[in-house]
């Protein structure tokens, strides 16, 4: 047993010696001790330490030099600052600090409730002029407000309603910070202006990488309201999507399908996409392809063709309709044929199915045929070829037949369409951006 304690104060020993001479005066030590002088050493620690608050408690001793510190604090630093102040009075020699942390309740609570007091007292001093920091916060922010909502001169500068909204929005921004700052500054509290910046700037960091996307839109809406490349119910193709428009938000690009859905296209997608307008020319081709038999002569195919387009009143003479061989198959010939409209008394699909009709039957009539897929099957039974048909029977299987008329076509559909755009714009006009007018690209 003895062994082990002296071991252990072996290990403690070269813990302790550090603070015992950090703590202890480094002085030189006089050969002379006089009493007088341990008096007037242990007077002047007393008035020290009864000026400060937390050492009502604490007994001063001095002997030979020797200060001997008893009593109680509030708490262990409190006490170990003993410990220095009483190295520094001159004449000290060694420092022999027994000051404990008291326990007694009262005295541990006293000086909480006379903080608290004192705090509150404090805070109630603090009142009015906190009260006219928020006042000329509020009265700053109030009047950007009123600017804001002012419609000139936002809507005189900007080239649509969506910017003049941002100009708003920017204006209000401005004046709320206008009317913090000059809060802080009543209050004494602009150091903290830069601490707010800072938890702004990496918030505002934060919630761009997580909202790149609605940011992405946003800035492509504002583009798209600038320059806008398509008006109000036109009609449309972006990549690959095709419908009539019914508006553009802050968001997305809304467009009505020919067959009567909405396709919602993000704005980023559609300002940097290849936008085909087919309404911003009156003018409009439709072109389609038939296929006639290897031994037709193309020139007289091309001609009947040509002929049956020109029979249609709705066709443009200028520009005229056209034909041309597409390609030469294993089993027929491929001829492509295109006219001319006007979309927007002309119904494009049902004048490209009438002239389809009509270019067939006249190849018909003048005995062009238009082939069917060849295929070769081998048997082992004997194949006997088909019989020949005359003249005289193509004629009796025409007769009786209708002569072939060509059909007015309007553009009943398309106006149907518009209706269904036009009803949907009446409802969320306060939505679009294509409301006023703007340069188009």
């Amino acid at each position: 047993m003895r062994r082990f304690l002296f071991l252990l104060t072996l290990l403690l020993l070269p813990l302790a010696a550090p603070a015992q001479e950090a703590t202890q005066p480094d002085t030189t030590i006089s050969v002379e001790n006089s009493a007088q002088q341990d008096a007037a050493i242990a007077v002047r620690i007393r008035e020290i330490i009864h000026q400060l608050d937390g050492y009502e408690n604490v007994a001063v001793y001095v002997s030979d030099g020797i200060v001997t510190l008893r009593g109680t604090t509030l708490d262990a630093a409190t006490a170990a600052a003993l410990t220095g102040l009483a190295a520094r009075v001159e004449g000290v020699v060694a420092i022999e600090n027994e000051v404990t942390e008291t326990t007694d309740v009262v005295e541990r609570l006293t000086p909480a409730v006379e903080r608290l007091w004192a705090r509150v007292a404090q805070t109630i001093a603090f009142l009015p002029l906190l009260m006219v920091a928020i006042f000329a916060g509020l009265l700053v922010i109030w009047a950007g407000f009123l600017i804001a909502r002012m419609k000139n001169p936002w809507d005189r500068i900007a080239p649509n309603a969506f910017i003049a909204d941002i100009y708003r929005q920017l204006v209000r921004l401005f004046f709320m910070v206008l009317g913090v700052v000059l809060a802080l500054d009543l209050l004494n509290l602009t150091a903290l202006l830069s601490t707010i910046l800072g938890a702004a700037g990496i918030a505002g960091l934060a919630i761009g990488f997580a909202v790149r996307d609605t940011v992405e839109n946003f800035i492509a809406s504002i583009m798209l309201s600038m320059r806008q490349p398509f008006r109000p119910k036109d009609l449309v193709e972006i990549e690959g999507d095709t419908g009539h428009v019914i508006r553009l938000t802050s968001r997305a690009t809304i467009l009505l399908s020919l067959d009567g859905n909405h396709i919602r296209i993000p704005n980023s997608k559609v300002f940097s996409a290849r936008i085909v307008n087919y309404t911003r020319n009156d003018e409009r081709r439709f072109t389609f392809t038939l296929g006639v038999d290897a031994n037709a002569d193309i020139a007289e195919a091309q001609e009947i063709i040509l002929a049956a387009l020109k029979e249609l009143p709705y066709l443009l003479q200028s520009p005229g309709p056209s034909t041309w061989v597409e390609e030469v198959g294993d089993s027929n010939i491929t001829i492509t044929a295109a006219g001319w409209v006007k979309q927007h008394e002309t119904g494009l699909f049902m004048a490209r199915g009438e002239a389809i009709r009509l270019a067939k039957a006249r190849l018909e009539e003048a005995g062009i045929t238009l082939p069917e897929p060849t295929y070769r099957l081998i048997t082992d039974s004997t194949i006997r070829p088909a019989p020949a048909r005359s003249a005289t029977d193509d004629e009796s299987d025409t007769e009786g037949v209708a002569p072939v008329v060509a059909m007015a076509v309007h553009a009943e559909d398309m106006q149907e369409l518009q209706r269904i755009v036009d009803a949907e714009r009446a409802e969320t006009a306060h939505d679009d951006l294509l409301t006023r007018e703007a340069p188009q690209e």
